[in-house]
């Protein structure tokens, strides 16, 4: 049996990264719900457009966890074509299993439009109808649950039998957009079985259905609902953390130089703390590794070039200034 330290499941893409300079963000007064705006029928210069293999969610994961040190594997589906070849070959550089990647000739690999303006992004998605199949040639320690496609609703009762199939599994679980519009009650059982959970503060106010505001209460509303420790992040506020005994916070590990692009922030520190964990650490010490992650991926263009390995994120854990602790609230 072979042994894999960490799974990635989810969907891989390849980004081209398309740079504007005419635009407007238009905003409500709270600075929620903002548009990219363009003038309809024009030409729309643009700066510059960049190509970028093997990313997306699970795939950000994989690579992250795979640079931190641990073994690595992901679960996809690509397209028998240039794209998909050029994505597989990116894993391997990095040093990650593709034996577990299907490939289609029915469906070409996803290929997504990223407009950035600024440091933001607005990304143009679809996704192909691929199958996925879980190892049974392999013990797994940590199973990454991210972004898949709308067609893949029952597949989620797959992974429910697979964990059941391989209880040394935990799984951590971090939603894409199609499984949180899905609704708590369709993805019911994958929350129950979920070990490590990862989300923002909209995100959960959207999969719990609520407005609620006070952090401990969102946090006991997602507990409810069955994973056994929850990270919720809230943009330069850090992110929050509970253990089902206590909650935590911490702040956002500062920025050396202002951020060039936010595509994968989320991705670098959900996957830092789950690759950790993975490796044994106690959940208060995984935190503080996310957020370094994050502060070095938004420097780069995309979500994977500025993944930094352990040690790295050790000497700036090293350098971390007093304010970046852990507290209990």
């Amino acid at each position: 049996m072979k042994h894999i330290q960490f799974l990635g499941l989810g969907d891989i893409v390849t980004d081209v990264f398309i740079t504007l300079k005419d635009a407007t963000v238009n905003c409500d007064i709270d600075n929620h719900n903002c548009k990219l705006c363009v003038d309809f029928g024009a030409k729309i210069p643009y700066e510059d457009a960049t190509e970028v293999q093997a990313v997306g969610n699970s795939a950000n994961a994989t690579v992250s966890a795979s640079r931190l040190g641990l073994s690595s594997a992901l679960v996809v589906g690509i397209g028998k074509d240039f794209h998909g070849d050029n994505c597989i070959t990116a894993l391997k550089k990095e040093n990650i299993d593709t034996s577990y990647i299907s490939v289609s000739s029915e469906y070409p690999t996803n290929y997504h439009y990223v407009l950035k303006y600024g440091p933001e992004r607005t990304i143009l998605v679809k996704h192909a109808p691929f199958l996925y199949t879980l190892p049974e040639d392999a013990t797994v320690d940590m199973l990454y649950f991210s972004s898949i496609g709308s067609h893949a609703i029952a597949f989620h009762d797959e992974v429910v039998k697979w964990l059941a199939k391989h209880p040394e599994t935990k799984m951590a679980f971090q939603p894409g957009t199609f499984q949180i519009i899905a609704g708590k009650e369709k993805l019911a059982e994958v929350y129950k079985n979920t070990y490590l959970f990862f989300c923002n503060v909209e995100e959960a106010q959207t999969i719990l259905g609520t407005q609620e505001k006070d952090i401990k209460k969102l946090h006991d509303m997602m507990r409810a609902l069955g994973p056994k420790y929850i990270v919720i992040t809230d943009g330069p506020n850090g992110l929050t953390g509970s253990d089902g005994e206590k909650y935590y916070s911490l702040p956002m590990y500062p920025d050396e130089k202002p951020p060039f692009d936010r595509t994968g922030a989320g991705d670098a520190t959900s996957s830092t703390i789950a690759a950790m964990m993975a490796q044994g650490l106690p959940f208060t010490e995984a935190l503080r590794y996310g957020p370094i992650n994050s502060m070095s991926v938004v420097m780069y263009m995309g979500a994977q070039a500025g993944l930094l390995p352990k040690e790295k994120i050790e000497e700036y854990l090293a350098k971390a200034p007093a304010s970046y602790i852990v507290t209990e609230i």
